[in-house]
């Protein structure tokens, strides 16, 4: 933000007070991103030998790193997905077998129990799962929708 004086009047400089009836301008810009305004750019050129070409190298640098953290993040979430998948059927798989065991020996009511349980336990699972996915589309929606609003 800047504040000049009147052209013709260079008694008022910036933060005096300015005289009863005086005109007072003042100017003021914004911006946000990683990158400046093109007229600002054009300055950064005027001060530093090629200083529009440091910040947009500096800027694809940022966005390239940023991109390679977000897709390292994503293949880890997706791997850990994946992982916990596998154990689960595993563990389930087990538990199951283990109840078709307990049938064979003639423990029928705990190899009955073994499995009803292995079996309610995916299903429970699966649809807390779906239900949160849910959730989180539909507060998703609500923040886009928010956010299309205010602008």
């Amino acid at each position: 933000m800047s504040i000049r004086p009147p052209k013709g009047n260079k008694k008022n400089l910036p933060g005096s007070q300015p005289e009863p009836g005086q005109l007072l301008q003042v100017q003021a810009a914004s911006f946000s991103g990683p990158l400046p305004l093109p007229s600002l750019l054009a300055q950064y050129n005027e001060i530093i030998p090629n200083g529009a070409e440091r910040i947009m190298a500096m800027a694809e640098r940022q966005s390239a790193h940023r991109e390679r953290l977000e897709a390292r993040v994503v293949d880890g979430n997706v791997a850990n997905q994946t992982r916990g998948s596998y154990f689960a059927f595993i563990l389930a798989f087990t538990a199951i077998l283990g109840g078709f065991f307990l049938i064979h020996e003639g423990r029928s009511a705990q190899g009955l129990a073994a499995i009803i349980t292995s079996v309610v336990g995916l299903v429970s699972v699966f649809i807390y799962a779906k239900s949160e996915q849910r959730k989180e589309r539909l507060e998703k929606a609500s923040a886009l929708e928010n956010r299309r609003t205010r602008q």
